[in-house]
């Protein structure tokens, strides 16, 4: 028989182990979230969304406290999201401010993907600036494309991009595309994290621009086979955010906007 001791050992081992399982329940369910970043530091809050959440009711959407709403266009060379055309048109007649996002394939030439991008996405100076969407997808992560080979590939879509609609795109990333591939380059491109864990803590000390704090979401105003909704945060005031949709540059620490509008004041 076992003596006290290990009987309560393996009791406390039960009972966090539950615990774990419930923690786990609850955060799949989007009962739970991990990061919850308050409104006082970030008032800025959106979406992103694709054709997963089906039908949306964009004034729904815009009826629960966003700012912003980013809609998948395109991914690789042909792609095209069913659902993006729609989503532009009833997002465009709210007051949301909108963007739309490409996502990377490491499988196609950059230069491709930005041409189809160009094609799908219209030029219109009241979207936020183009998003290129740069996560592994498949067996990649185990697989790891070549580094030089895809910085090539990526920076020859920005260009292409940034030439084509006057707007410095932004790069979404995952700590793991961040470190292998952006870190101590892409200075002059905004930066989307993705971490639904933890605050971001970029590898280089970089300021991030958006932050998707959760992608386990659920609110009212869309019906998709995708039943949760992706939520996001900007780095800043709503100041900083209207300068950032003028003039779309990667964020500036709080200094270093204080000096900038200071400067410019006088």
């Amino acid at each position: 028989m076992l003596n006290k001791p290990i009987k309560l050992m393996f009791l406390i081992i039960a009972i966090c182990a539950a615990a774990l399982a419930i923690l786990a329940c609850l955060f799949f369910y989007g009962i739970l979230h991990f990061n919850n970043p308050s409104m006082r530091d970030y008032p800025i809050r959106g979406v992103d969304v694709s054709h997963y959440q089906g039908d949306i009711d964009w004034r729904v959407i815009a009826s629960h406290g966003v700012s912003f709403a980013f809609m998948k266009a395109t991914e690789g060379s042909a792609f095209t999201d069913p659902y993006f055309s729609r989503n532009l048109e009833g997002a465009l007649q709210t007051d949301l401010y909108i963007g739309a996002y490409h996502f990377f394939s490491f499988d196609s030439p950059g230069a491709s993907q930005a041409t189809h991008f160009i094609a799908t996405v219209p030029k219109n100076n009241l979207m936020l600036p183009p998003v290129v969407d740069f996560e592994y997808y498949g067996n990649k992560l185990k697989n790891l494309p070549d580094r030089d080979k895809t910085v090539e590939e990526l920076s020859a879509m920005l260009d292409i991009l940034t030439r084509h609609y006057g707007k410095t795109p932004v790069i979404y990333v995952t700590k793991e595309t961040y470190d292998r591939y952006i870190a101590g380059g892409f200075s002059k491109y905004p930066i989307w994290y993705r971490d639904v864990f933890w605050s971001p803590r970029l590898s280089d000390g970089r300021e991030w621009t958006f932050w998707q704090f959760s992608n386990r979401h659920k609110i009212d105003g869309y019906v998709g086979k995708e039943k949760y909704i992706d939520f996001n945060v900007f780095n800043g005031s709503r100041e900083k955010f209207k300068a950032f949709v003028n003039d779309g540059e990667p964020l500036m620490n709080d200094a270093q906007f204080i000096t900038r509008n200071a400067t410019q004041s006088m």
